[in-house]
């Protein structure tokens, strides 16, 4: 994020300029920005914005500004960046840091361009200044008077800053780039005299003593014709100057911008060198003449003709290699590899691998900077930032200082400041072709300041953060890097343990890889152990490394591994977002979205996005889908062990969180149906639960959850929550109706034993009934009566009559399922009996459906038709859509049955119709199927080849 006020007022961001409406908005911004951190007052801001008198409404346009432009701020993540607007009493502060606003980091770098001792370094220190405007300050606002007296003051510094770089280049001796630089901006301000006088001057000590007099005469009848008054003493004295010949201060000589030149640092030796060159030990630094602005391009090296030593041309730079050996037992990562070659072309572009720790980002980046040393004749230079170490960030001026020293800077000449460094970095590095490794670098901001300036260098960043502000203010193009796949974590074992080593145990050797998560880091430590010890066996390691409880610490060597890793990222991070991280780890799912973390940690699902997203840009969790993150299992390990005494809360909460979601979806997804229970004991109600806008969203999210709800059921019964145990499962029942053969039977195995287990007779009755409608399905009807036959006396103890009433329903399934079709249609008439009782029009309905069922099956279609109707008769049309399109089925089934054929086929194909448009792909096969027996109708048996195939394919 970077606030500019030298020239649009604007707020950039990495996906480019904030939109920030109408001129006033911005002029709201500019006075905040131009006393940014301090507070300005609502009447300041009113003087900004209205030159006459104000409306008597400005407060509330202020206010209304000031909202949306927070809006603006909040949603480009300025709190990432150190950026808040606040308001104080009658007052409003924008606090930023400094380095954000330009006009700030100019007033830095004009403070930085004095303090050098050096004319060369404070041009380009100069030079870096001027470089930030844009155009006229603060344009695009509506200019005030505050406003209008702060632009023209910031105009006034920027011809002075003009003024003074001349006046540099005039003690360089460079004075036709003086001349250059003045001329322009002459021709915009030609009233100013100390411009003219600075030009006249550079004109005479340029040789071109005519221009510099006519240039003189020029802005005096330009002065008396616009002004009325005559030249003032700085113009009349320049004009003295030149008509007395005097030659004013000395100039410097040629060679003198030499004192920037690459050398060595060596010691200094007697000089027989031409004026134009110096000798400093080894080494002889010359330069051509200055041809045009050439300010800050690399000096020519050579080195002294002899015998034994041809000269260099001085075209050929003297190469720099920084660079690490490269790494050993590197494997796989073609396509990485691919992306930085592609990230690497184009003007001075920056390639960001990025990755959690430990997943090998260093070696690739110097894998890739070996494999193409060619593209670097100028040479290699590496910096490990080392910002998530515990010995702690290096200081710029010290990486830099390495650098220039590398390039041939002598040390007396390094500027003592960061930014002047950084100044001269550029200028050296700016028609080279250059490769600048940034290994391990924590934030954009350090990034920065180490960039080289030439379009042809390539500056390779490695960092365990995603660095989202160095892809916006400098096009970073990002190179992800994941986990290795398990055939390149084997190939990467072999690389250190031998290929007979893992070819003689080639299953144990793929387990390993499995068991570090494809961690290259990991992989390492795993080869370093074996290697160390001949005598061990894959699979006895592989073994080991099973138990969750020793893993890491079977993955820590001396001071390098995976835990240590993890340590250094997370000691990084803010409170809140360690407290979220250790939370995450005691999830019993695979994924976690917002409302799940939220649960965890005992915060609320805004707090815990925020975290989220923090610990997605340090790598430590990965989102796969919008709103949806993963732990990598080891990370997941890690984060168990920073707070292990918080296991059971954070399982209650999650457990919570589960149960209350799943209520809201059921209720959504069947908004007739009878809630199944009550909560338990201690329940923790979230902080927030989500919200469905409609059966599909619910359904979905029952789908997509059905992995994580099996797995916290499990957790719950392995920690003695019983109660928490079935409710999760049984609140899955329209997931369970609407995917009958899906396999639910394991899950709800475990509920039963989870239901046995607290002795609650309510819980192993609903259980009993669910799991014995699954069987029947399942076409295993002899186990399923046998349970069943269990559940209504057990409701009953319970005093649940609708339990009853639905156990008695699954039981009449069964049982006209095994031919004993009185006694089904008996317990289908008391089930509507005990449903009419407890007013329950979902549970009638359904009770109501299947006694028509049978009824059609006991060839009375009459009776089926009629409880047929009456069933629909009590579920509105937009609601029940499976139950309606059964019921409508069955209505078709009794009018083929009288005869009725029209009406038959009219009703199946509606019933298959509203099932096709709801997906309840089997209530469309089972209506599809009389259809395709009843009539030749083609349209038939292509419908029901796709529901069919829909069913048998469904996740």
């Amino acid at each position: 994020m970077e606030f500019r006020l030298l020239g649009t007022v604007a707020v950039e961001t990495y996906t480019g300029p904030l939109p920030l409406g109408p001129a006033k908005r911005r002029s709201l911004l500019a006075a905040l920005l131009l006393s940014a951190n301090t507070p300005v007052s609502v009447g300041r801001l009113t003087d900004s914005l209205w030159d006459d008198t104000p409306p008597s409404q400005a407060r509330g346009v202020i206010q209304g500004h000031v909202s949306r432009l927070r809006a603006l701020l909040v949603g480009a993540d300025a709190e990432a960046y150190g950026v808040e607007l606040a308001t104080l009493g009658d007052a409003y502060v924008l606090r930023a840091p400094e380095t954000l606003v330009d006009a700030q980091r100019f007033e830095e770098l004009l403070m930085l361009a004095r303090e050098q001792r050096s004319p060369g370094d404070t041009v380009l220190m100069l030079k870096e200044a001027l470089s930030l405007w844009q155009g006229p300050a603060l344009s695009g606002a509506f200019a005030g008077p505050p406003l209008k007296a702060a632009a023209h003051s910031l105009e006034e510094s920027r011809l002075a800053t003009v003024e003074l770089l001349a006046r540099t280049y005039g003690t360089l001796g460079e004075h036709h780039r003086a001349a250059a630089l003045l001329s322009a901006e002459t021709a915009a301000h030609p009233l100013r005299e100390s411009l003219a006088a600075e030009l006249m001057l550079a004109l005479y000590r340029a040789g071109r003593q005519s221009e510099a007099l006519d240039r003189f005469h020029r802005t005096r009848r330009l002065l008396a014709d616009e002004l009325g008054i005559d030249p003032g003493p700085k113009l009349a004295d320049a004009y003295a100057l030149i008509l007395r010949g005097d030659p004013g201060p000395p100039a410097a000589t040629p060679a003198a911008p030499a004192a920037r030149a690459r050398v060595s640092s060596g010691p200094a030796v007697p000089s027989t060198a031409s004026p134009a060159s110096t000798e400093v030990g080894a080494v002889s630094v010359a330069e051509p003449p200055v041809a045009g602005d050439t300010a800050g391009a690399p000096p020519v090296v050579r080195r002294p003709p002899s015998s034994a030593q041809p000269a260099v041309h001085p075209a050929d730079p003297l190469p720099v290699d920084l660079l690490p050996r490269a790494p050993r037992g590197f494997q796989g990562r073609t396509a990485e590899l691919a992306a930085l070659t592609r990230a690497a072309a184009g003007e001075s572009p920056v390639c960001l691998v990025t990755g959690p720790a430990g997943v090998g980002k260093t070696a690739l980046a110097l894998q890739w900077a070996h494999r193409n040393e060619a593209l670097f004749p100028d040479g290699r230079l590496f910096a490990d930032l080392r910002g998530f170490s515990e010995a702690g960030e290096p200081a710029q001026i010290d990486v830099l200082r390495e650098f220039l020293l590398a390039l041939g800077v002598p040390p007396r000449r390094v500027p003592e400041s960061a930014p002047a460094a950084a100044a001269l970095f550029r200028s050296l590095t700016d028609r080279r072709r250059l490769l600048v490794v940034l290994d391990n670098a924590r934030d954009s901001a350090t990034v920065r300041a180490l960039l080289p300036g030439g379009t042809d260098c390539v500056t390779l960043v490695t960092s365990r953060h995603r660095l989202e502000g160095l892809i916006a203010s400098d096009a970073a193009r990002p190179v992800p890097l994941d986990t290795l796949e398990a055939d390149d974590g084997t190939a990467l074992l072999a690389g250190v343990l031998g290929e007979e080593r893992v070819l003689a145990e080639p299953v144990a050797a793929r387990r390993l890889a499995e068991l570090c998560g494809g961690l290259p880091l990991a992989l390492r430590v795993t080869a370093a152990r074996l290697a160390g010890r001949p005598q061990w066996t894959l699979a006895a390691l592989a073994d080991e490394l099973a138990d969750e409880r020793g893993r890491l610490a079977f993955l820590d060597v001396d001071d390098t591994g995976v835990a240590a890793a993890l340590r250094l990222t997370v000691q990084h991070l803010p409170p809140d977002a360690v407290h979220h991280f250790a939370r995450l780890g005691h999830h019993p799912g695979g994924h976690v979205d917002p409302y799940a973390a939220a649960a965890l940690a005992g915060t609320d699902p805004v707090a815990a996005a925020a975290a989220l997203e923090r610990l997605a840009a340090a790598h430590l969790v990965s989102e796969t889908a919008p709103g949806r993150w993963v732990l990598h299992d080891l990370v997941r390990l890690y984060a168990r062990g920073l707070d292990p005494a918080a296991a059971r809360e954070a399982l209650v909460g999650v457990l919570d969180h589960g149960i209350a979601t799943a209520l809201a979806a059921a209720d959504t997804a069947e908004p007739g149906g009878e809630p199944c229970f009550v909560l338990p004991d201690g329940f923790r109600r979230p902080a927030a639960v989500r919200d469905f806008a409609d059966r599909a969203e619910a359904m979905r999210w029952l789908s997509a959850e059905r992995e994580n709800l099996a797995l916290a059921a499990q957790a719950a019964r392995d920690a003695g929550l019983e109660d928490r145990a079935w409710r999760i499962i049984l609140l899955q029942w329209p997931q369970v109706v609407w995917r009958v053969r899906d396999n639910w039977t394991p899950l709800l195995e475990l509920a039963l034993e989870s239901a046995r287990a607290g002795k609650d007779a309510y819980a192993e009755s609903r259980v009993l009934t669910l799991l014995g409608w699954v069987l029947t399905e399942e076409g295993r009807a002899a186990e399923a009566a046998a349970l069943l036959e269990h559940s209504p006396r057990l409701a009953r103890e319970a005093g649940d009559p609708l339990g009853e009433a639905t156990a008695l329903i699954n039981l009449a399934v069964v049982r006209a399922e095994l031919g004993e079709l009185p006694a089904a249609t008996e317990n289908c008439a008391r089930a509507v009996e005990l449903a009419r009782r407890e007013e329950d029009r979902h549970t009638e309905m359904l009770a109501l459906q299947h006694l028509a069922r049978m009824r059609l099956t006991a060839r009375r279609p009459e009776e089926a038709l009629a409880h047929a109707r009456t069933a629909l008769d009590l579920g509105p049309e937009h609601e029940e859509a499976a139950r309606r399109s059964l019921l409508l089925a069955i209505c078709g089934e009794a009018h083929l049955a009288l005869g009725q054929e029209d009406d038959g086929v009219r009703l199946l194909d509606r019933a298959a119709r509203e099932a096709e448009d709801a997906d309840y792909d089997e209530g469309a096969v089972r209506a599809l199927e009389v259809l395709v027996r009843t009539t030749a109708e083609p349209s038939y048996r292509v419908r029901h080849e796709r529901s069919a195939l829909r069913l048998a394919t469904a996740p």
